[in-house]
């Protein structure tokens, strides 16, 4: 007489997960090549930034309101502001903005000025 099957071979079953480890182990480190290049920013106190330099500094405050030298702009208005003064402000943008302030403003500003000409734009807490 035939006795019953009473254990479960695990054999197979380790042999799946063998070549699976295996693939997973093949396929990682392409998945890690993916993805944007971007450039690690330096960390600067604000007592570097050298007051000859042609940087213009943009506020955000806590309500949202977009600032340059105390004058709000309007966000309808942005890019056409930046497109005016991309020229005498060659060495970039600043964006100092309260912690509070949404991520969609600072998003908005920064979309407009690097459609207006700007090509360096720094973020700062302020």
């Amino acid at each position: 007489m035939r006795d019953s099957f009473n254990e479960i071979n695990i054999t197979p079953l380790t042999d799946i997960f063998l070549v699976l480890l295996i693939i997973m182990m093949v396929i990682a480190p392409m998945l890690d090549q993916q993805g944007l290049q971007l450039a690690v920013p330096e960390v600067v106190n604000e007592s570097q930034i050298l007051k000859d330099t042609k940087i213009m500094n943009i506020n955000v405050e806590a309500d949202n309101r977009i600032l340059w030298n105390d004058n709000e702009l309007q966000s309808a208005g942005l890019e056409e502001f930046f497109s005016k003064h991309s020229k005498e402000f060659s060495d970039g943008l600043l964006i100092q903005a309260d912690e509070n302030s949404e991520h969609g403003t600072i998003v908005r500003i920064m979309d407009s000025a690097r459609n207006s000409g700007f090509t360096s734009i720094s973020l700062s807490r302020g």
